[in-house]
């Protein structure tokens, strides 16, 4: 996957738009999509901050910045569907299913089993949709 650097004559949303594109590919224009009606400008902003800031940065690449966010959603208990759509991500950046459920394991030594075990029946649903989206297409 390619590292989002920044560009001068290209704008935060823009680049936003690129990397969210590259990272959460569908999953993360429903999210967009789902708050144009309620919240357009919040939209902007998870576009901007998130994706055209943070993941555009030099010093990790997308691989790790998925590792770390899977980590992080799943550690914190209470983002399922966060989390859904970075375990999607995080395939889409090149992690395996497996690479996948030790990070989720992981996350019991430090946010304890009940989050681990959401952790990983988000995983279960995230990999159920991408096999049967294999098998359709």
């Amino acid at each position: 996957m390619t590292q989002h650097h920044r560009s001068a004559d290209e704008s935060r949303l823009e680049r936003g738009r690129r990397a969210l594109a590259e990272i959460d590919g569908e999953a993360g224009e429903k999210v967009v999509a789902a708050l144009k009606d309620i919240a357009p400008d919040f939209a902007t902003y998870v576009i901007e901050f998130p994706f055209g800031d943070i993941y555009c940065r030099p010093g990790l690449d997308l691989r790790a910045r998925e590792i770390a966010t899977v980590a992080a959603l799943t550690a914190m208990g209470n983002a399922a569907p966060q989390l859904k759509v970075h375990i999607a991500a995080a395939l889409n950046v090149g992690l395996s299913r497996e690479e996948i459920t030790e990070i989720i394991m992981q996350m019991a030594v430090y946010a304890g089993f009940p989050a681990a075990l959401n952790g990983l029946f988000a995983a279960q649903e995230v990999f159920e949709q991408k096999r049967a989206a294999v098998k359709v297409g």
